[in-house]
């Protein structure tokens, strides 16, 4: 089957150069380029334009982007739809990568943001990547690399931001892969806005997740995140950054939907936008059966307190459903030392009240509730009858909330 937009906005900007000495390298079926490693990436540079035009078979191909945009003028590297919406496919399987680059964590992804050997390492930034669908980066498949055939590793990416500043995610599909989105501890001023990002995860591991990321200052918005591959158990968005804002996402199934813990990277916990994590706008949507029974986890999971966020958890205007048939719990503080304040939240949950199964928090910190709805006969906690939910004031209970549906 074609896959299109499954949902998300196409966004697609005028064919403008900023430069009179920017490139535009078109790519497809009668362009200039037949194949995506005709273009010489070792030399594209601010302002230059790559456009993949959609074919009916994928690109079986891989690259790194080690180069340095400006703010003004861009590297943006764009996907042509054809006339019905169908996005450019890039495909892991048996990919090839141009010869004249060289860069090493090959086997991390099928787009990698990062260092190399040609082009000479640098810092790459003010990079876009828009309206690609890329897919298939994982055990079993391989591909042919600077030291011949070679597997994927079980973390490859879609996008593997290895690092980087300024950099854009848009309107992209990443599935299939052991991770969807990468992110590392060397990228900053990180942006993923109206992708779509499921079906990824390696089987009966816990480490892969459709979103995995760390990052000096990072915002998701406008995405639809969704179901793993069948029998994989990671989370759905799992953050370690500091300035992380998710915002105006549908986030659906995975462990957790949301697994926001520490960073183990000091020039990260170390600054001040650590301390501050911003969700809102967004619909959490929690399938009976899909693995962990919280849904957003926030404060740390290595062990080492002295990382934990140690900060407050904004979680504002959210809709949170709940399908399960058993209990379910909004929030997992890691620590006493983490907070949340929670304010315009709206509950569907679609089983009985007696006994209660929803409950807010699970045994730690102090949540802050204020002018949130709540499915009638809540508890605080289903582990700690002790455990502390601020229930400052507003709140309202019911039996169905003002939205039909689900």
């Amino acid at each position: 089957m074609k896959r299109g937009l499954k949902g998300i906005v196409l966004l697609l900007l005028p064919v403008t150069i900023g430069s009179v000495s920017a490139v535009v390298y078109e790519v497809g079926p009668g362009k200039t380029y037949e194949s995506i490693s005709d273009v010489p990436w070792e030399i594209v540079t601010a302002g230059d334009l790559v456009l993949i035009y959609y074919r009916e078979e994928p690109y079986r191909e891989k690259w790194v982007i080690c180069r340095q945009g400006t703010e003004a003028e861009k590297i943006v590297v764009r996907g042509m739809p054809n006339e019905n919406g169908y996005l450019p496919v890039i495909e892991a399987i048996d990919a090839t990568t141009r010869s004249a680059l060289n860069f090493w964590n090959e086997e991390r992804g099928m787009i990698k943001i990062g260092g190399a050997n040609s082009p000479p390492d640098c810092m790459p930034q003010n990079i876009v990547i828009e309206n690609l669908d890329i897919k298939s980066g994982r055990p079993p498949y391989s591909f042919t690399g600077r030291s011949g055939r070679a597997d994927y590793s079980s973390n490859a990416a879609a996008i593997y931001v290895e690092k980087g500043k300024n950099i854009t995610i848009r309107n992209c599909i990443l599935r299939d892969c052991g991770n969807g989105f990468f992110c590392a501890s060397g990228a900053s001023n990180v942006l993923v806005e109206g992708c779509s990002i499921y079906d990824n995860g390696i089987e009966d591991s816990i480490y892969e997740h459709n979103n995995y990321t760390e990052a000096n200052g990072i915002v998701f918005q406008s995405n639809r995140f969704g179901a793993l591959r069948s029998g994989c158990l990671g989370n759905n968005l799992k953050d370690r950054s500091s300035g992380c804002v998710i915002r105006y996402n549908w986030i659906e199934s995975g462990n957790r939907q949301l697994d926001l813990v520490d960073s183990n990277h000091s020039e990260i916990y170390s600054a001040p936008e650590y301390r501050a994590t911003y969700v809102y706008g967004n619909i959490l949507i929690e399938p009976d059966g899909a693995g962990n029974s919280q849904v957003c986890h926030y404060g740390g999971d290595s062990g080492d307190t002295d990382r934990y966020r140690k900060g407050t958890l904004y979680f504002y205007n959210n809709t949170v459903v709940s399908t399960r048939t058993g209990n379910t719990t909004l929030l997992r503080l890691s620590s006493m030392d983490e907070s949340c304040d929670s304010r315009q939240i709206t509950w569907f949950y679609t089983t009985a009240s007696e006994p209660p199964h929803l409950a807010i928090t699970n045994h730690q910190g102090a949540p802050n509730f204020l002018n949130n709805w709540l499915k009638e006969n809540w508890r605080k906690s289903h582990c700690n009858p002790d455990a502390v939910v601020n229930d400052v004031s507003g709140n309202t209970e019911g039996s169905m909330p003002r939205f039909h549906g689900f």
